[in-house]
């Protein structure tokens, strides 16, 4: 690491969000790119290509079975090389992603082909979100300092899902006037104009790395992890199978599930993200829980367009603080030299349930029907609420335990 990587102390208060504005920047750009391709890619590959309701969660679940396996990675790489090189790892390998999209294009008469190299491109694709967010987060964290854990997040979350109502209805626009290439071409150039955004940013000096029992980062994140995973699911059925439904109604605008989605998500980590810093509370995940379930049922039971709509923007308002408060507690048992490797253990618990949940809602839809894809994921979202139930029994018995004590 150069000189000018120097260790840095926490931001002060006042000067958070100005330490973190360029790298919310960045996230917000990088993640343009996959929201341009949400709510398109179900149909190319359902339409375009004429393949079955398995193969379009097989294909976004790609992205986040890819995640998954580049997690640990990303974070043992952010934490022993720096959040920035991590970062720029993940705009570089997202330019190659849409390579690929160009290149499956080129086969689009023969669908296995065309299909199988676009797969490869979402796994790369996969590998950049995982990098990128990692370092964000790292390096977010390293500026503001662990007191500010929760306005880190929320500020991060909040750039990746501005960047998914932005690239939504950007994506449907570009996808119905020039087709998937334009898709394939802003998957190209974007991430490499981001870069021109990382190159002036200030390093900070990774903390001195030794590497830690694998166990032990694991035993930190599992259990919250587990519930992170139970309740990612529902966000998984809305960018998967909600342009599907909409089209198998004859609804139209299916592009506002995302861009509703995100501002109910973005909207809950504005006014209550910094909640996490001040109260803690998985009972305030259960809560959370519970609201996105809703949404999911509504989604389910919907006769017309406009409930599906309310319960994709419920279902975001949920989820929005379920990442952040089921953190907290695994963030403070990780070993602080670790940080990054720990919060990507985290997170690959929803890469995991992603990865694995769509292609098994892909065949609830083929056996059922579409609609049986939203209940699905309303019981497993439900499941979620035990976990975040036995969580907060667990911290109301530590906080009897310490008065009594």
């Amino acid at each position: 690491m150069s000189a000018s990587a120097s260790r840095q102390p926490p931001a002060t208060e006042p000067s958070v969000v100005a330490a973190l504005l360029p790298i919310v920047g960045v996230v917000f750009i990088a993640f343009t790119v996959i929201g341009l391709a949400l709510p398109v890619l179900p149909l190319h590959v359902n339409q375009g290509l004429g393949l079955g309701t398995f193969v379009v969660g097989l294909v976004a679940g790609a992205q986040f079975a890819a995640s998954l396996l580049s997690r640990f990675w990303s974070g043992a790489y952010a934490d022993s090389r720096g959040a920035k090189r991590a970062v720029v790892v993940g705009l570089l390998v997202g330019a190659v992603a849409g390579l690929l999209y160009l290149l499956s294009l080129q086969f689009v008469g023969t669908s296995g082909t065309s299909v199988t190299i676009l797969l490869l491109g979402r796994a790369l694709l996969g590998g950049t979100e995982s990098f990128i967010v990692t370092g964000a987060l790292s390096w977010g964290l390293a500026l503001a300092g662990a007191q500010n854990t929760g306005k880190v997040m929320a500020w991060v979350g909040t750039a990746m899902y501005i960047a998914y109502a932005v690239g939504a209805p950007a994506g449907t626009a570009l996808y119905a006037r020039y087709g998937f290439a334009a898709i394939a071409l802003a998957t190209t150039l974007i991430p490499l104009v981001t870069l021109l955004l990382v190159a002036p940013l200030r390093p900070v000096a990774p903390p001195p790395y030794a590497r830690p029992a694998f166990t032990r980062v694991l035993g930190a994140v599992c259990v919250p992890g587990l519930g992170l995973a139970l309740s990612s699911v529902g966000f998984g059925a809305i960018t998967t199978f909600i342009v599907l439904l909409f089209a198998q109604h004859g609804w139209a605008h299916a592009w506002l599930a995302f861009t509703l989605l995100s501002i109910a998500f973005t909207a809950g980590r504005v006014v209550f993200g910094h909640l996490p810093d001040k109260i803690g509370g998985a009972s305030v995940a259960l809560v959370c829980v519970l609201i996105e379930a809703a949404g999911q049922a509504l989604i389910w039971v919907a006769p017309w367009s406009s409930l599906a709509l309310f319960g994709a923007a419920l279902t975001g308002f949920g989820y929005s603080l379920v990442y952040p408060r089921l953190w907290r507690g695994s963030g403070r048992r990780a070993p602080p030299e670790s940080r990054g490797l720990a919060m990507g253990a985290y997170t690959a618990f929803l890469d995991l349930a992603l990865g694995l949940a769509n292609p098994a809602l892909g065949l609830v839809a083929s056996g059922a029907g579409l609609g049986e894809v939203f209940l699905a994921s309303t019981l497993v979202v439900l499941s979620a609420a035990a976990i975040a139930m036995r969580l907060a029994c667990a911290r109301s018995l530590k906080n009897v335990a310490a008065a009594v004590g």
